[in-house]
Formats: structure tokens, sequence, C-alpha cells
């Protein structure tokens, strides 16, 4: 561990320690720091602040940003003159260099456009070891003397569930992580019955997958044929309702931890026993609004939310439209953690169960994340919308709507319904408009019964 990440941990500890005045205080400070730094090596802030005071550094004062706007902007948004989307967009389209540095400096990943933009994000060194310190700080916070022993008594081996291929930053980790026999990746888009076997085998101490995957992994430990004994399960990504954090921790015999992040600011805030998600308010700012950019009340569902990250300097991220609606916490957290508190309601990840070729009695289930991966990964494809319209049936809305980028979609999605024995699934060509949530984003899968415009989902806690 580098010098910079122990005084990075060794400040985390102290914020915390100091609880909200402290926080606050390194809030301010960076957010000045940011400000001057993106005015003065980003050309992009330099034109947005241009009629701003020199010394502004109110978030309030500060226009909204977003991601089609920074995409469009990107070699005039990074602050490194040397970084082109150009060359960022021919790394993210090969595969061969997942987990590998971006300019031998930047960690690189991608968004799957839940907005129709798909986002190129970097991260720099600070910026990551900002996010190992929130790592460290999520675990101490979680973990007990005797869960830190029955991973220890595990062989502290860890099983990340992720789906394959793509610049995701789960994938990136799990390339990163490679080389540790401690570390083992699994991909989501197999069958589930192989999946469990080979969990079984493992024997992980740390399970990481979806929340979604995580449903149906607890689903198996029910049924016995899920035979794993971890100390840990970090769900991540997506929301599952409030009653399903607890089955999946009683099933599997672990504590469960969650986190609301995004590669945005991928330390963003982290889940307690309480079910809410605390902020980590001294590297990262988040500002519920209404559809005007107005501030919402604490209780109240905001229309989005503001992101600030604090850490990252090379591509600023300030003021920035996540999409997602959240509701602030009105009072302090049962559960004593400085930080403010959210609960999340655009992130939803509903399980697709389909009845089984030629037995209407059997079923099979798959997650969403499994579907939605293959179609992120079709060049060209800007957004995509999946509903389960009928038990049996898929239709799927495409945008653009080009014939050849549907014979894609068709052929991955086919051969992995195929792979989990699906193959009677009818997949339709959807030719009406995409559902946008109230904040813009779209709900990428819909299982049956349908919901409609619905995308925000059930409420992650």
């Amino acid at each position: 561990m580098n010098t910079s990440t122990l005084r990075l941990l060794a400040d985390a500890r102290s914020a915390k320690a100091g609880g909200e005045q402290a926080m606050a205080a390194r809030q301010g400070a960076r957010v000045s720091e940011l400000v001057t730094w993106a005015r003065t090596h980003s050309p992009y802030y330099r034109r947005l602040y241009r009629d701003l005071p020199a010394d502004a550094a109110d978030l309030a004062l500060l226009p909204p940003t977003g991601k089609r706007e920074l995409m469009a902007a990107f070699d005039d948004w990074v602050t490194d003159p040397a970084v082109t989307l150009a060359q960022a967009r021919a790394f993210a389209d090969d595969p061969a260099r997942i987990g590998r540095p971006f300019a031998g400096r930047y960690t690189l990943s991608t968004t799957s456009g839940t907005t129709g933009t798909h986002g190129i994000f970097l991260q720099d060194a600070r910026a990551t070891a900002v996010t190992s310190a929130m790592m460290a700080r999520l675990l101490t916070g979680s973990l007990s003397v005797r869960d830190v022993a029955r991973i220890a008594r595990g062989g502290g081996r860890v099983a990340l569930v992720i789906p394959e291929g793509g610049h995701f930053a789960s994938t990136v980790a799990a390339a990163r992580l490679r080389g540790s026999s401690r570390v083992a990746a699994f991909s989501v888009h197999q069958p589930l019955p192989d999946l469990v076997a080979e969990l079984n085998d493992f024997r992980p101490a740390v399970l990481a997958p979806y929340a979604s995957v995580g449903a149906l992994l607890a689903g198996e430990a029910e049924a016995g044929r899920l035979r794993i004994n971890p100390a840990l399960v970090m769900l991540t990504a997506e929301g599952l309702p409030v009653g399903e954090y607890a089955r999946v921790a009683a099933a599997l015999r672990a504590k469960v931890r969650t986190s609301y992040a995004c590669n945005e600011c991928p330390f963003l805030s982290y889940g307690c026993s309480q079910s809410w998600m605390h902020l980590n308010a001294d590297w990262a700012v988040l500002e519920p609004v209404d559809e005007q950019y107005r501030p919402v009340a604490p209780g109240e569902p905001s229309h989005t939310v503001l992101l600030t990250n604090l850490a990252n300097r090379v591509q600023p991220i300030l003021r920035y439209d996540l999409g997602d609606s959240v509701l602030l916490r009105p009072d302090p957290c049962p559960c004593g953690r400085p930080g403010p508190a959210v609960r999340v309601q655009g992130r939803a990840a509903d399980l697709l169960t389909f009845p089984g070729a030629g037995d209407e009695q059997a079923t099979v289930t798959l997650a969403p994340l499994p579907l939605a991966t293959l179609l992120e990964a079709v060049p060209g494809l800007e957004l995509f919308q999946i509903v389960q319209t009928a038990p049996a049936t898929l239709r799927v809305r495409l945008h653009p709507a080009h014939a050849t980028l549907w014979h894609q979609a068709e052929v991955r999605l086919r051969d992995l319904l195929s792979r989990h024995g699906l193959g009677h699934v009818r997949l339709e060509r959807g030719s009406e408009p995409i559902q946008h949530s109230p904040g813009g984003k779209v709900r990428a899968v819909i299982p049956f019964p349908a919901t409609g415009g619905n995308a925000a989902g059930s409420t992650l806690p």
C-alpha cells in the first residue's frame, strides 16, 4: 500500500471520528480546490464558469452538468491535454485492454448508457486511492472481529460474480485482481446451475454479486443446491425490495452490505444496518433536486440528484445530473454513522421468470443483468429496453432502430436464452418508443407483468 493511500486511510478515520463537522470542513475545502482546478485546467469548465466570480466556490452558484454535454466536449472536459476521446474509445473497444491502465496512468471504465449516452470515465491515481480508502471505511464499519475471523478461516477467498467482457468497473477490478489465487471472477451469463457448481467448488469467504444475482443465489441456497458459507455478501449495482436483503442474509447465513455508487464516483456511499446509504461526504456531494434543479427538502423524493466527486482531477465531476431519484433522511440515522443518509429509488433489480420448455410447471429465472450487459456491448446501440410482455415473450426496443442492430441484439439474446434452456422464448422487435423515468433514465429490463412507465422500480434501502 503506497504512502498516499495510507495518508488517505488515516484522514478517512479522522473524518469519521470527527463526525458531521469534520466531514463538512473537509468537503468545503475540497469543493473550493476542485472548482479552482477545473477552471484552471479544463477548457470546458473555464467556458462554463466564465461569468461567475473568480472565487466562486458555492456549489449552488454553479450550473449543472450532464453526461451528454460532457461526452460531447470530452477533449475540453479532461484536464490532461494528452488524453482524447478517440484514444479512449479505441481503448474501450478493445477487450484485451480490460484492466490495463489507459494512457499508462488512468483507470478507464464505461457506463451502460441508461440515459441514452454511453459514458467513458477515467480515474486518476488520487481518485483510485480515495476509492480504496472508502472501501476500507465500509469494511471496517461493517465487519466485526468475528466476521474477520470467519473470512480468515475461509482462506480469504473472494468471489466476484460479474458480466463477461466490457470495460465495466467490476470487470476492470476483476481483471486487475486475476493474479491472486484468493480472488476469482464468475460469469453472470452462464446457466445458474453451472454458476452454483463453480461457487460450491471455490467456497468463497466473501461473495460479491450484483444484487439481482444475489437474490437468485439466495434461492439456490434455500433449495440446498448452493452450499457455501460466506461471512460477507456485498451486493452492488442494483436495488432490491427492502425485505429481500434480509432474505439473502438468512439464506446465505452471512452479513449483507450494499453500496450506492456509479462509474462517475465509485466510492459514493456505503450501506448500514438500518438499510440506509451513508454518503462519504468528505469526498462527495449529492444534491437532491426537483425538475428545475432546485433543492428538495429532506424526507421528500427528488426528481434527480446532482453529484460532485471531490477526488478526481483528470475528469472533474461537478453538479453532474445522475438521473436517480433519492430520498434524503431528515434526521440522524439510528446506526450512529456520520454523513447524510439516502435511499435510492432509481435502481431496481427485478428477476424474470419463464416457463420451462415443454413443462409449464418448471420455471427458469434470469437476473436482468446478463440480458442487459449483452446489449450494452452492441456497437452503435445507444439505448435499449427489454420488456417481458408475456411469460415466454420478450419485446426489445432499440435506439437507433436499425435492422443491423436488431439482428445483432437478436443473435446475442437468442444465444443467451438457448444456453439457459430458454430457446422457446419468443423475441419481438418493438417499434414503440423507449420509456424513460421522470429523471430521464431508462429501466433496461422490465419483467412480466410489465410495469409500463414506472422506471423507478422498487426502493433501494
